[in-house]
């Protein structure tokens, strides 16, 4: 992965791994795999575990602890209300950013509205 990309991925990483949360709970090896699925192969298992810590501190997910056959219990990560509300806007910043980039690729000049 290029360093563009990591840079890139620095500050909307948090807002893939709550839309992966929005589709199901899931555990963090399940998270990180798949957002290898989704290509994003050079991603550190430690950065979505430190990642993971973060949202959960920050209130955006509720964890429960299943028991695993392989060792000690598994985090299961799920969104909570919350986090849906921080995703939703992350979704709204994600849109305006990716309309304001497209009209500048194309060439165009800025013709919409302010995200607050």
């Amino acid at each position: 992965m290029g360093k563009q990309m990591t840079e890139m991925l620095k500050g909307t990483l948090e807002g893939i791994v709550l839309a992966i949360l929005s589709g199901r709970p899931a555990y963090g090896y399940e998270i990180t795999a798949r957002l290898r699925e989704m290509g994003l192969s050079d991603i550190a298992e430690g950065t979505v575990y430190a990642l993971l810590i973060r949202i959960e501190q920050r209130g955006f997910v509720d964890v429960e602890k299943i028991p695993s056959e392989k060792g000690p219990p598994r985090k299961v990560y799920s969104l909570n209300t919350q986090g849906q509300e921080y995703l939703e806007e992350f979704w709204r910043t994600w849109s305006f950013l990716t309309g304001r980039l497209e009209e500048l690729r194309e060439g165009g000049r800025y013709h919409g509205s302010r995200v607050d």
